[in-house]
């Protein structure tokens, strides 16, 4: 069946992944008729949101814009286990990205952006804890805690005096000697100085939350079309007509861009700017071993991700602004597995069963754009979650769905406007 074939809904959200199915979650909650559209399939292998660690919860809140952060620059560029690096090329759009970036590594900015991610964070997870009790989607959210694990002293203790700020915002936040994680990881070899537990800490189970999510959707009435790539749009003065797929054209009242890092050309074709660049992370799935947490565990100097599923284990890392090359670098899955290693020894990191790597959507100040796009009554953007969408989709597409309904937002939406770097915020 093509889109022409189907009813014209209220809201067409273009994107399938995990912010295009949360926006659709909350505007057919809210009431309206929701079709997405999507080029590739739900929980495509190729995808943002179909091979990363499914990391949720309230830890990692801290946006990677710091102090410091500059510093380090020329030292990560160059290194296979550096957390965050920049593919060196002449590209105008990522020099203007790199200079709003600088701009947010202050303290105040940093502050700043903690509170709104942590709010965001602790929102999602309420969030995530409705949707997840479906029919369904029981069992795709685990909620057993969150190993924060530190390799060196300078490490631990850095850590340590985060607890008593964590704390007071509501992040269940407490120290672990190495006696208390044995107890919790018994068998488990932990090359570590020590380390924390958050005990909201919690996980998605990636991709089967996504197709679970898809299915539940079906059953609420979205329609969900895939292979349907955007090709054009057909706009009258401010209003967006018709929207041209590859499966036929749709005339929706409101049309919603949540496409990843396809937004940037799919915003564009309507003439919008929005300040995003691609951000390639990896995935290694290897056998889990009598050595493999039974918990999720964030590789804190590393930045490092290690999630059990089972009988494997899913390990992630790495931010690289490399445009939209998506391609495997075999020195980067080294230097995150290297990583892995160094604080989990006992790993099986030599059969390596998957090697993913994916594109995540970021903006200078981590902060998502969500909001109406300017030039237009019926157009609105949901994007730039980052490394950290999974935690932020649900409170992201709630947001979302108030600005579309025209009902008051839970959450300020003009932190997350389109515009704000052109408006120096």
């Amino acid at each position: 069946m093509t889109t022409s074939d189907r009813r014209d809904p209220d809201v067409l959200v273009i994107g399938a992944g995990v912010v295009g199915l949360c926006c659709a979650w909350f505007l057919s909650r809210a009431g309206h008729t929701v079709t997405v559209v999507d080029r590739g399939e739900v929980g495509d292998p190729a995808a943002c949101s179909a091979g990363n660690t499914g990391f949720v919860g309230t830890q990692g809140s801290a946006p990677l814009a710091e102090p410091g952060v500059p510093a380090k620059g020329v030292r990560w560029l160059f290194s296979p286990e550096s957390p965050f690096s920049v593919k060196p090329r002449l590209d105008g759009a990522l020099l203007a990205w790199l200079w709003h970036f600088r701009r947010h590594c202050t303290e105040r900015h940093a502050r700043a952006g903690f509170e709104t991610l942590l709010a965001l964070k602790q929102r999602s997870l309420a969030l995530l804890r409705e949707i997840c009790a479906a029919d369904g989607l029981a069992g795709t959210l685990t909620e057993r805690g969150m190993i924060l694990a530190c390799h060196t002293e300078q490490g631990y203790a850095r850590a340590r005096r985060t607890i008593p700020a964590a704390t007071a915002r509501g992040v269940p936040l407490r120290d672990l000697d190495r006696a208390e994680l044995a107890r919790l990881e018994p068998g488990v070899d932990f090359a570590v100085a020590g380390a924390l537990l958050n005990e909201e800490g919690a996980a998605l189970r990636i991709p089967a939350f996504l197709v679970a999510l898809a299915d539940a959707l079906r059953a609420r009435g979205v329609d969900i079309v895939t292979g349907a790539e955007v090709r054009d749009f057909e706009v009258t003065g401010r209003r967006v007509r018709a929207v041209r797929t590859a499966r036929g054209d749709l005339r929706p009242a409101e049309v919603v861009i949540a496409a990843g890092v396809w937004s940037t050309a799919c915003a564009r074709m309507l003439g919008v700017g929005l300040t995003l660049q691609p951000a390639k992370g990896y995935t290694v799935t290897v056998p889990a071993g009598p050595g493999t947490p039974t918990r999720p565990v964030l590789l804190s100097e590393g930045k490092v991700a290690v999630m059990p599923l089972g009988d494997r284990v899913r390990i992630g890392g790495t931010l690289e602004l490399s445009g939209l090359d998506a391609s495997v670098s075999p020195r980067r899955v080294d230097g995150i597995l290297h990583t892995a290693r160094r604080y989990l020894p006992a790993l099986e990191t030599d059969r390596r069963l998957d090697v993913w790597s994916g594109l995540r959507p970021c903006t200078p100040d981590s902060l998502p754009l969500i909001g109406r796009a300017g030039g237009f009554d019926n157009v609105s953007v949901a994007t730039g979650h980052g490394h950290i969408g999974m935690g932020l989709a649900p409170a992201g597409g709630e947001l979302l769905a108030q600005i579309v309904s025209g009902t008051e937002p839970a959450l300020p939406a003009r932190t997350f406007a389109l515009d704000r770097f052109r408006r120096g915020i």
